[in-house]
């Protein structure tokens, strides 16, 4: 067993956990947060994504125990409340989403491509960024779209902020 302490969506916790189980695990069974979704438990789909310490991660492969003493940030800590992410607007605008199970991920790692990126971003790097990140219904194009919307219209110090 493994003590692990952190800070999840700006709330400390600490739960003991088998030395075995994954992130992805500890965030939806251990503390509720049904956002973060399995998808194939390989690293492949980007269903799993969330932040750790500034990072996206893979929680499916990510074991839990390693989050001791770090940040973590996953879909339902990025909204202020009532109010939507900016990255979440977007999607919302431009209809990036259909079934909607990978598009936790995808908020993730939009948020992440916004606040690491050179501006001003192009459709070939969002494109390129988001290869860890399937999504079955959508095609990317609205999905794109709606990054480089959030990457337009607010900047990187203030997607990383509000994240």
């Amino acid at each position: 067993m493994s003590r692990v302490e952190a800070v999840v969506n700006g709330r400390k916790v600490t739960k003991n956990v088998e030395d075995h189980r994954l992130l992805v695990s500890f965030l939806r069974e251990d503390l509720g947060l049904t956002g973060t979704h399995v998808g194939c438990d390989t690293t492949q789909c980007g269903a799993c994504v969330v932040n750790v310490n500034g990072d996206t991660v893979k929680s499916c492969t990510f074991l839990a125990a390693h989050a001791h003493g770090c940040s973590i940030t996953t879909v339902e800590g990025v909204a202020d409340d009532d109010r939507l992410h900016p990255v979440q607007e977007a999607f919302h605008r431009h209809h990036a989403l259909q079934c909607g199970y990978c598009t936790p991920g995808l908020i993730l790692t939009a948020i992440d491509i916004i606040e690491k990126a050179d501006r001003p971003l192009d459709e070939d790097t969002v494109r390129q960024e988001l290869k860890g990140n399937l999504c079955r219904c959508t095609g990317y194009q609205n999905i794109v779209a709606a990054i480089l919307d959030a990457a337009d219209k607010y900047s990187a110090s203030t997607i990383a902020k509000l994240a």
